[in-house]
C-alpha cells in the first residue's frame, strides 16, 4: 500500500475550519482564572519601587506577584542547548526591554488587563548596550558541536592573487517571528502534579525545563499541546511566561492561564539577531573559486548566548581549495535570540549568495553558470560524500520553468509600463537532521488502529503525514487509522525544530507500524485455525487491513478475524527510532533552486516580487500537498526578509520601537504573487529509514538573496543590507 507521498487533504482541516480543535489558550478548567504579565519599560537597571494597590484595588483581581512574593523558582540554566535563563520574578533586575517585572491574576482577562495597566513600577535605569561596537565581542566554544571557526589552505593569499575577487559586508537585522497564534500556557496543580496546556513546539523540552526551573521530578509534570498556530522556532523554548503561569497557579492555588499581547511577543520569546558579515570570494580566469571568507559576527543577550550560524552553509556548498570561517558573539542588553526558521542558513545564505551574484557580473558569467562551474560533489567541509544530491537537476528544472535564459544579461536593461525589471537567482541547502524518537501502534479487533507518539503539529501537517506513515506501515486504509500527538504521556520525541520531525517521528510510527504488524502475522502462522498456518512470514503479503499469500492472494484472511479467533481486543508494537553512524559517514543535506522576477519602480524605489520558482530536492516526499504548502511559506517569509522584517530599536534606550504589526511589516496576499513549486524526485538509501529530509525551512534559504540579486539586475543598485527598503534604492 504506497500512501506515503499521495497528495491528501490535511486530516485535521475539518476541525480547523469548525473551530473544534483546541490551541493551548482554548482549554477550560473549573476555576480557571486569568494572568496578565506587566513587563518593563526600560532596557537595563533596576526596580527601585513596585506600587500594586491600585491594581489590588480593582474588582476581581486575585493577587500581583512581584520579585517582592513570588514563590521561588530557579532562573538559571544548568545546562546548554536550547534553554534559557528565565527572568521570573526571581530579584530586581531589568536586563532588557519588556522583560517580565509584574504578574496579576484575577477572575476574568479584561480585570487582569486593568489591573496591570495599575501597576506603577518605577526604575533606576542606566545606559544599555546596543551596538556592536560597544559591545564585549568574544568566541563562542562551539557552534551546535562543530567548531567556531574552520580554515583550509590560505584563503588570504589566494584571495590576493585571485584574478576577480569580491570583498563585501552584508547585514540582516533583528527579526521577529510573530506566528499567528501568541504564546500561551494554561497551569493547573493537582496537589505536587502540574499540567501545562502550552502552545510549544517541544513538550518534552518544556516539560524538563519547567521542571528544573520549579525544582521538582520531571514526571510530575504533564505537558499537553494539541495544535499550534506556528512557531518557526520561537515557540521551541520554555520561556518566562510558562513558568510564570505555574507559579501563579501555585499561588492561587487554582488553573492560571496566560496569553501573551502582541507588543509582548517582541519581548521573552526570542527572535533572529541582527547579524554583520564580512564574505569575501576570489575566482580565477574560469570562474573557478579560488578563495572563500566568511567572517559573520552575531548579537547575543549580556545574560546567554545564542549564536545564529551563519557560516555552516558557507563551508559546504562550493567547491573551494582555500576557505576561512569564523564565528563571533557580541553582548548586547538585549533579550536572548532564539532559533527563526533556517537559523544561520537564511542569514548565511544571504551574504554568500549575494556574493556569489557579484562575483558572477564581474567574471562576466552567467550567474547559475558560476554556481554550476563550482559544484561541490562531496562536502568539502567534512570530506565525505553526501548522502544523495540533485542540485543539478533543481537548477535544470528551475531554471527552465523560469525561463532564466532570458534574463537580462546588463543591469538596468529591461522595462516594462515604466518598471525595471530584474531576474535573480540563489541556491538553497539546509542539512538533514534527526533526532531519537519513539512510537506506538494498536490495532483493534474492530478493523480501527491508533497511532501515538509525543511529536508537535506547527500547523504544517504532522497529524496527515504521520497517518499515512502509519497507514503504510500497518498495510490498513487510512480512515481506519488514528494517529495521536502532543501529550507527553505518549512515548517521547524530539522538539519539532530543525526540519527534523519527518524524519525523528516518521521512522519511529513506520518501524511501529511494522512491529505492530509483525505480531499480528506471527499469531496468524502459528494458528491452526488460520489458512495462512504453517507458512514463512516471506510469503505473506499485507494490504488493505488483511494478510494474504503472495503466491495466491485468494487465501488470507483480515486483521480482525485473527485477533477475534484469539480473543484480543487489540494487538500493539512500539519502536525506537535513532540515527546510527550514517550521520558520520554520509554529508546529508536538502537542496534547491530559487529563482525571483522583480518590478522596481524607478521613481519611488519600491519594490514587487512579480514571481519566484522554486525546485527543491528533499529526499522522500511523505504528502506533496503539505510540501508544496511548506515550500510556498518558506519562499514567502524570504520574501518578506529580503523587503519587510526590521524590528527597530532605540539605541539609546534599549527599547523596541516597532513591537505590534503596525510598525513590524510583514507581506500580504497582495505582496505575494506567483509561486511555483518543483517537487524534484530523489531516493535517498541513508539518510534515515524512510528516506525523508526537512521541508520546514529549505524555502526560505536563498530566496532574499534571490531577490536582492534580481533587484541588482533590475536597477544596478546592490543592497547589502537587508530589508531592500525604498530609500536604499533612490
Amino acid at each position: 500500500m504506497k500512501l506515503i507521498g499521495t497528495p491528501l487533504d490535511r486530516i485535521d482541516g475539518p476541525a480547523k475550519v469548525t473551530g473544534t480543535a483546541r490551541y493551548s489558550a482554548e482549554f477550560v478548567l473549573p476555576g480557571l482564572v486569568h494572568a496578565v504579565m506587566v513587563t518593563s519599560t526600560v532596557g537595563k537597571g533596576r526596580i527601585a519601587s513596585i506600587d500594586t494597590r491600585s491594581a489590588l484595588a480593582e474588582q476581581g483581581v486575585i493577587t500581583v506577584l512581584t520579585h517582592r512574593n513570588a514563590p521561588h523558582a530557579k532562573q538559571a540554566k544548568s545546562g546548554g542547548g536550547v534553554d534559557r535563563y528565565l527572568p521570573v520574578l526571581q530579584d530586581d533586575l531589568v536586563r532588557y526591554d519588556r522583560q517580565p517585572v509584574a504578574l496579576v491574576i484575577a477572575e476574568t482577562f479584561e480585570a487582569a488587563l486593568d489591573a496591570a495597566s495599575r501597576v506603577v513600577v518605577r526604575y533606576d535605569s542606566t545606559a544599555p548596550v546596543t551596538r556592536f561596537a560597544n559591545g564585549e565581542t568574544y568566541t563562542p566554544k562551539d557552534i551546535m558541536g562543530e567548531p567556531p571557526d574552520l580554515q583550509r589552505g590560505d584563503p588570504d593569499g589566494a584571495l590576493k592573487a585571485a584574478r576577480f575577487a569580491v570583498d563585501e559586508i552584508y547585514t540582516t537585522p533583528v527579526e521577529h517571528h510573530n506566528p499567528l497564534e501568541p504564546h500561551a500556557t494554561i497551569a493547573d496543580w493537582n496537589g505536587t502534579r502540574l499540567t501545562l496546556y502550552d502552545a510549544t513546539q517541544g513538550i518534552f523540552a518544556t516539560r524538563k525545563r519547567v521542571a528544573e526551573a520549579l525544582e521538582i521530578p520531571v514526571d510530575s509534570i504533564h505537558v499537553i499541546t494539541e495544535f499550534l498556530g506556528g512557531g518557526f522556532g520561537c515557540k521551541g523554548s520554555a520561556w518566562p511566561h510558562v513558568v510564570l503561569a505555574a507559579l501563579g497557579a501555585k499561588a492561587v492555588k487554582r488553573p492560571v492561564k496566560l496569553v501573551l499581547t502582541r507588543p509582548q511577543m517582541f519581548g521573552s520569546v526570542g527572535y533572529r539577531p541582527r547579524t554583520v558579515q564580512r564574505l569575501a570570494l576570489a575566482a580565477d580566469g574560469d570562474g573557478k573559486l579560488t578563495s572563500t571568507i566568511h567572517e559573520t559576527t552575531s548579537q547575543t543577550s549580556s545574560f546567554d548566548e545564542f549564536i545564529e550560524p551563519s557560516t555552516m552553509i558557507t563551508r559546504m556548498l562550493y567547491a573551494v581549495p582555500n576557505l576561512r570561517t569564523t564565528q563571533r558573539l557580541v553582548r548586547l542588553d538585549a533579550a536572548t535570540p532564539t532559533f527563526m526558521r533556517a537559523p544561520g542558513e537564511s542569514s548565511g545564505s544571504f551574504a554568500l549568495e549575494s556574493a556569489m551574484d557579484e562575483l558572477a557580473y564581474r567574471t562576466g558569467l552567467d550567474p547559475l553558470e558560476l554556481r554550476l562551474r563550482n559544484y561541490a560533489e562531496k562536502d568539502p567541509s567534512k570530506d565525505i560524500p553526501f548522502s544523495s544530491k540533485s542540485l543539478r537537476e533543481c537548477y535544470r528544472v528551475g531554471a527552465e520553468r523560469f525561463g532564466w535564459s532570458n534574463r537580462p544579461k546588463q543591469p538596468r536593461s529591461r522595462s516594462e509600463n515604466g518598471m525595471l525589471v530584474g531576474y535573480g537567482m540563489a541556491t538553497a541547502t539546509y542539512p538533514t537532521h534527526r533526532s531519537a524518537a519513539a512510537a506506538s501502534a494498536r490495532i483493534a479487533s474492530d478493523g480501527s488502529a491508533q497511532v501515538v507518539s509525543g511529536t508537535q503539529d506547527l500547523g504544517t501537517g504532522s497529524y496527515t503525514v504521520f497517518t499515512q506513515v502509519a497507514s503504510e506501515a500497518l498495510a490498513m486504509p487510512i480512515d481506519s487509522v488514528h494517529f495521536d500527538l502532543g501529550n507527553t504521556n505518549f512515548p517521547s520525541a524530539p522538539a519539532s525544530g530543525g526540519s527534523q520531525t519527518a524524519a525523528s517521528v516518521g521512522s519511529a510510527v513506520y518501524a511501529a507500524g511494522n512491529a505492530a504488524r509483525a505480531k499480528l502475522l506471527e499469531l496468524a502462522l502459528a494458528d491452526e485455525g488460520s489458512p495462512l498456518h504453517g507458512r514463512r512470514a516471506s510469503e505473506v503479503v499485507a494490504a488493505d487491513g488483511r494478510f494474504s499469500l503472495r503466491a495466491n492472494p485468494a487465501i488470507g484472511e483480515r486483521y480482525t478475524d485473527i485477533l477475534r479467533r484469539q480473543g484480543l481486543d487489540h494487538i500493539e508494537g512500539y519502536a525506537e527510532a535513532k540515527p546510527g553512524s550514517e550521520q558520520k559517514e554520509y554529508s546529508m543535506h536538502a537542496f534547491g533552486a530559487q529563482f525571483a522576477e522583480v518590478r522596481v519602480d524607478p521613481e519611488l524605489g519600491t519594490v514587487r516580487v512579480e514571481r519566484m520558482v522554486g525546485a527543491f530536492a528533499s529526499g522522500r516526499i511523505l504528502n506533496a500537498k503539505t510540501a508544496r504548502s511548506q515550500y510556498l511559506g518558506g519562499m514567502t517569509w524570504g520574501l518578506s526578509m529580503a523587503l519587510f522584517e526590521d524590528t527597530r530599536t532605540d539605541l539609546r534606550t534599549g527599547r523596541i520601537m516597532s513591537a505590534n504589526l503596525e510598525k513590524y511589516l510583514v507581506p500580504v496576499n497582495a505582496d505575494v504573487h506567483r509561486m511555483d513549486i518543483s517537487l524534484i524526485e530523489e531516493e535517498d538509501a541513508y539518510v534515515n529509514p524512510i528516506g525523508v529530509k526537512g521541508i520546514g525551512e529549505i524555502g526560505i534559504v536563498g530566496s532574499a538573496a534571490a531577490i536582492a540579486n534580481a533587484v541588482f539586475n533590475a536597477t544596478g543598485v546592490r543592497v547589502r543590507d537587508l530589508p531592500i527598503a525604498p530609500e536604499k534604492l533612490l
